[in-house]
């Protein structure tokens, strides 16, 4: 049974002011009706409030809008009336079809996105690359490796300085780019840090870490994995994924001459770190170094040992090398690249002098 007529306030949504009505329940009991106003049930929608405010649906948009106008219903016999009654009081109001086109939008925003992440951005990024002066990037490049010093942990260098092994790097660093025409000066360092490890940073850029010095069980190993990296180096992979690493907002930050900006250098510095290069650049690589190794004498005899004690490693495989070409398949093109070294690398004093000097 509908209840008795009721007082009400009522805001016409033109104006301001706030109007007394009486609203009753239309004959058919499926509209409420005040002055000309006739409001259908199906129609009324609560708006948020303690007291009962209504207003009503309209019939068009994706978001359905309302009428402006509001009516306010005080606690009593007709607002519970209208609670019970009218079952849309609560629905949100949207055109049929809207979720669909709501989930094709998000959709088509993610193949956008995954465009510009996968396609575009590694595009801009190759080209602004080959764009990077060379005094620019080599200034880079030492911000990265400063970093890449504070995320292994070190409160200052790194950089492992005993005169005797130094000397017999730079010796290594001589056999492997004396005449051979790169485009980059390979600066090569030592970091004291027992990870099995290393990477090439932006500007010829070449470091290794001391676990890898303590694996390794000669200097040819030693100068094919440099082989390895230099390849990098004159494929300007470093300076690559450095750009890929920072996003677009570091491109900008690179290209205007930043080379300072913490979050671009931080990022640039876990990507050069962990070497996520693609296996076409890590194919590339290899070839190159084994290339280099044959030309210079060194012979890739070594790199394949390395290689192949990768390769027995299992799943003590450090996450750098993880990553990379399968390591059985790299011993085999190492060998069938360019046999053993016509003569040492370095002799067993020098090669013990590089394993100390981290000291």
């Amino acid at each position: 049974m509908a209840p008795a007529p009721e007082e009400a306030v009522w805001f016409d949504g033109v104006s301001a002011r706030r109007q007394a009505v009486v609203v009753e329940v239309s004959p058919d009991g499926r509209a409420l009706r005040f002055g000309r106003e006739v409001w259908p049930l199906d129609r009324l929608r609560r708006i948020e409030g303690e007291a009962l405010v209504l207003a009503l649906a309209v019939a068009d948009g994706d978001e359905l809008p309302r009428d402006p106008a509001r009516l306010v219903l005080a606690e009593g016999a007709l607002a519970a009336w209208v609670r019970a009654e009218a079952k849309g009081l609560a629905r949100r109001d949207v055109r049929r079809g809207t979720g669909v086109k709501v989930a094709g939008r998000i959709v088509l925003a993610g193949v956008a996105l995954a465009a510009i992440l996968f396609v575009f951005l590694p595009r801009i990024s190759d080209l602004l690359a080959d764009q990077l002066p060379l005094a620019q990037e080599v200034a880079f490049g030492q911000a990265v490796l400063r970093q890449v010093e504070g995320m292994l942990g070190a409160e200052g260098s790194l950089v492992c300085d005993n005169p005797a092994g130094g000397a017999a790097l730079e010796k290594m660093g001589r056999r492997l780019t004396e005449g051979q025409g790169l485009r980059y000066d390979i600066d090569l360092a030592v970091f004291d840090h027992e990870m099995l490890n290393a990477f090439a940073a932006p500007g010829g850029h070449v470091v290794i870490l001391r676990g890898l010095l303590d694996e390794a069980e000669s200097p040819e190993e030693v100068a094919g994995v440099l082989a390895h990296e230099i390849g990098h180096v004159e494929a300007r992979d470093p300076v690559r994924l450095a750009f890929r690493a920072a996003g677009s907002a570091g491109i900008l930050a690179l290209v205007l001459g930043d080379v300072t900006g913490g979050t671009v250098i931080g990022l640039a510095g876990d990507y050069v770190l962990r070497a996520s290069y693609t296996r076409e650049a890590e194919a590339a690589a290899d070839d190159f170094a084994f290339d280099l190794l044959a030309r210079t004498g060194v012979g890739t005899e070594g790199l394949a040992a390395f290689f192949d004690r990768i390769e027995g490693m299992g799943g003590d495989v450090p996450e750098i090398l993880s990553s990379h070409p399968a390591s059985g398949n790299r011993a085999e093109a190492a060998r069938a690249g360019g046999g053993k070294a016509d003569e040492p690398v370095l002799s067993d004093v020098e090669w013990r002098a590089l394993r100390g000097i981290c000291g």
